[in-house]
């Protein structure tokens, strides 16, 4: 066989797969541009809007219905509905989206520059919060993508470890959402060096007690941390249990994880107030600064 027509035979039988690879992750939708190829068969060759209802109006063969399927499928699709109809007998069809009618990604909540933002193609979740500026000192790393196409909704973890953050970053599409929620807020308060509220910042979005009591500055001298307190909100109030952090520094006592909205409360000496309510403890909470590190 000739060089050249060898070529020509790769290109048709190569190039048609790697294209549909490249956007397999992409779904069609009402309003995209669609190209159609009929190999063997010129004359079907169809450049197509896809309608509201999400079919594509071919020449012949009738309407197909392709929103929500990838241009693979879309494909099979049109070869499907050709057959059946006696319009070829074994049509190869190739569906290229020419363009997509959604082009834009929005994003929203703790990012410098929330807003819209235009993509061309898919692109992944780390390049898509570059544009937004990144995240903000108070942004949970817990984020949530919704796609466009199929109301799914896919968590990611931004980590802060460069080879975990590239190794597991998710595509986003055209169209789709991208909500960054705000870090949870916990309470550390009492006889500590900066008692305040603090946000769940780090890479695991969780904070235990002697980590929180660490970003407290550490007890002061006239603290009582043997009776410290953890304050718990619960579906009907407060719940209040002790909390043995003296233990829990001397390695006695196992550290705890904390949940959102939690306050540990160390009281001061036995002369200052070492019976303070619950009930004011959550009053200074709501009222307490947010320490951002």
């Amino acid at each position: 066989m000739h060089k050249t027509t060898i070529g020509i035979v790769f290109l048709l039988l190569v190039v048609p797969v790697l294209g549909a690879q490249s956007s397999e992750s992409l779904r069609i939708g009402p309003g995209d541009l669609v190209h159609i190829i009929v190999f063997d068969t010129p004359e079907l060759e169809q450049h197509l809007r896809v309608t509201d209802a999400g079919e594509l109006p071919l020449l012949v063969g009738g309407s197909v219905k392709v929103a929500g399927l990838s241009s693979v499928a879309a494909a099979r699709a049109v070869e499907d509905a050709l057959t059946k109809r006696n319009i070829l007998i074994n049509p190869r069809v190739q569906v290229i989206v020419d363009d997509f009618a959604t082009q834009k990604v929005s994003v929203f909540g703790e990012v410098r520059a929330p807003g819209a933002y235009t993509l061309s193609t898919s692109r992944s979740i780390l390049d898509v919060l570059s544009l937004a500026g990144g995240l903000t000192d108070v942004a949970n790393r817990q984020i949530v993508i919704k796609r466009s196409r199929s109301d799914e909704k896919v968590s990611y973890l931004v980590s802060n470890d460069p080879n975990t953050a590239f190794d597991t970053a998710v595509t986003v599409n055209p169209g789709d959402t991208i909500l960054v929620p705000k870090a949870h807020i916990v309470y550390m308060l009492g006889d500590v060096r900066a008692p305040g509220g603090y946000t769940m910042t780090n890479n695991a979005a969780q904070l235990s007690a002697l980590q929180l009591l660490a970003r407290a500055g550490g007890t002061l001298p006239t603290a009582v941390p043997s009776h410290a307190r953890l304050i718990r909100k619960t579906g009907s109030g407060f719940s209040e249990t002790p909390l043995p952090l003296s233990a829990m520094e001397k390695g006695k006592s196992a550290d705890i994880a904390l949940q959102p909205d939690d306050i540990i409360y160390v009281p001061f000496s036995y002369l200052r107030n070492f019976a303070v309510e619950a009930s004011g403890i959550v009053a200074t909470a709501a009222n307490a600064a947010v320490y951002r590190f």
